[in-house]
């Protein structure tokens, strides 16, 4: 997802709180972060990805390991000191559906919609994409690992929060 339209579309659906990725480029309006209450929970709304310092070598890694190595194991406890007051953390960087509590707060990833596998990257290939994602999708069809699509639902009421993944 990195189109206004894409945003619009799901906003005929239903209020949207979305926020800028490490590759919104055209979705600058958006904010890094959100924050909100909800059922006097407070929900904080963030992508996820941190320094390129700290991302760009696990990717490497990651990359070079046909998707065996698990990156970003760190990352829900990251979220965590960053937000300290919230009781939910949702977010999105890594792709891969993830829910847990650390210390008291729910961190949620609904994963991604889409997930590179043999067949995406295929058709992605076929569209003819500039040199640079050419070069990393060379690599991304022979992947060995590769989540499969899901989605997240966080149901809210006064009695709590009941969080659910579901596969695609």
């Amino acid at each position: 997802m990195n189109g206004a339209s894409t945003l619009d579309e799901l906003a005929r659906i239903a209020p949207v709180e979305a926020v800028r990725g490490d590759h919104d480029s055209t979705l600058g309006s958006l904010p890094p972060t959100r924050e909100m209450t909800v059922e006097g929970q407070r929900i904080v709304v963030v992508h996820g990805h941190r320094s390129r310092w700290i991302e760009e070598p696990q990717t490497l890694l990651w990359t070079l390991s046909l998707g065996y190595f698990r990156p970003h194991g760190a990352l829900p406890r990251s979220l965590r000191r960053r937000f300290p007051n919230a009781d939910v953390i949702v977010y999105g960087h890594t792709h891969r559906a993830h829910m847990r509590k650390v210390e008291g707060a729910l961190l949620f990833n609904p994963g991604g919609v889409h997930q590179w596998n043999p067949t995406t990257t295929k058709r992605r290939l076929a569209q003819r994409p500039g040199w640079f994602e050419w070069c990393w999708l060379q690599v991304a069809r022979h992947l060995r690992r590769y989540e499969a699509p899901s989605v997240g639902v966080l149901e809210i009421d006064q009695d709590g929060i009941l969080p659910r993944i579901i596969g695609l």
